[in-house]
């Protein structure tokens, strides 16, 4: 199974072809968009593996991002002690949803592939659901 390890958002992932995964929202992004990654830093299999200095040119990803949303809220609570004073803040931080389609070698040959879902499958899923 090939991977890619790309960087976004000031982090690092290491992603694999039909993987759904939480990323630093990413600016002028909307649902059912596609985009791509260049910043591939490393992608390989159990074979070889192919390491950039810093980055591979020419190596590439590509995903949908399949919604723009907000994590759950994380309390910032700050008490200074004796002194009668305290400070209550709440945060949440901006996410994109994204599905790994395909994965690119530096030479533009598809190393990997996510499997299509096509709409048989989708309801025979959903019939399972609500057998349980």
């Amino acid at each position: 199974m090939s991977y890619a390890v790309i960087q976004t958002g000031g982090k690092q992932y290491k992603v694999r072809s039909g993987e759904i995964l939480k990323i630093e929202k990413l600016p002028d992004s909307k649902s059912d968009t596609k985009i791509e990654f260049k910043e591939i830093l490393a992608y390989g299999d159990e074979k070889a593996i192919e390491i950039g200095a810093p980055t591979v040119k020419g190596a590439k990803v590509e995903a949908n991002i399949l919604k723009n949303s907000k994590n759950r809220t994380i309390l910032v609570f700050k008490k200074r002690r004796r002194q009668n004073s305290r400070r209550k803040n709440g945060h949440r931080q901006q996410y994109s949803m994204i599905k790994i389609n395909k994965i690119f070698s530096k030479d533009g040959k598809v190393l990997s592939e996510a499997e299509k879902v096509s709409e048989t499958s989708k309801k025979e899923v959903a019939e399972k659901k609500t057998s349980k």
